[in-house]
């Protein structure tokens, strides 16, 4: 199995407690948005290799596996991993849906997981903070927030670059995802600082890295 694919803990080792840890993630934001449905979600860090795309590939897969019709979209424009993890073709994607003004439906391609399709990212662009801001974008979350039940955006890390930060004011709500032993804390301060001056509506956080009690796999694998 590609290693890509391994990251899929929902989708090939379902019954571990990492996977049920997603599902609680999946369940905990149905119930946010009780009152005020959200149906399109940004996940982003604060900076890279905190494990954004994993924990959004992940959260697709819960998504579709309770019934839900789920795109998820690679809006990371610098350096685009979704496509790998589904083993699925970069091109075209949303960089071509932006660039040809087509119909964002074109691009999606089926994954292995009923009820989740993938817009890849597309061809990289020399100015995604300029493509992430275009009114052509705003049209495209529209467009799929019709077409989907819930719709999931990967950003780069909102420290880094303003791609994120973007994104988080065209989106309900923003899940920001955080490492033990590599996030600093100064920069976890900054990704909520930028993300309260965007008005993005902080679902919460994830913590990546935690070590997992071997009593609790045990029981689910029994």
């Amino acid at each position: 199995m590609a290693a890509s694919l391994e990251k899929l803990v929902t989708l090939y080792d379902p019954r571990s407690p990492v996977a049920e840890a997603y599902r609680t993630l999946r369940t905990n934001i149905q119930f946010y948005g009780l009152d005020n449905p959200i149906r399109t979600i940004l996940v982003t860090s604060t900076s890279p290799e905190e494990g954004k795309s994993t924990t959004i590939a992940n959260l697709a897969v819960t998504f579709a596996q309770a019934g839900q019709d789920v795109v998820l979209v690679d809006c990371d424009l610098r350096r685009p991993t979704l496509h790998q993890y589904f083993e699925l073709a970069m091109e075209p994607g949303l960089t071509t849906v932006i660039r040809d003004d087509s119909e964002p439906a074109s691009v999606l391609q089926d994954t292995k997981v009923e009820g989740l399709r993938l817009m890849a990212s597309g061809a990289l662009p020399p100015n995604p903070s300029e493509l992430i801001g275009s009114q052509r974008m705003g049209r495209i979350i529209a467009d799929l927030r019709e077409k989907a039940s819930i719709v999931l955006f990967d950003s780069p890390p909102i420290v880094a670059v303003t791609d994120a930060a973007i994104l988080a004011r065209k989106v309900d709500g923003v899940v920001l995802v955080v490492s033990i032993g590599r996030t600093k804390r100064d920069h976890a301060i900054k990704a909520r600082e930028i993300l309260e001056k965007a008005n993005a509506r902080i679902l919460g956080a994830v913590l990546n890295n935690v070590k997992v009690d071997s009593s609790l796999y045990r029981y689910y694998s029994s």
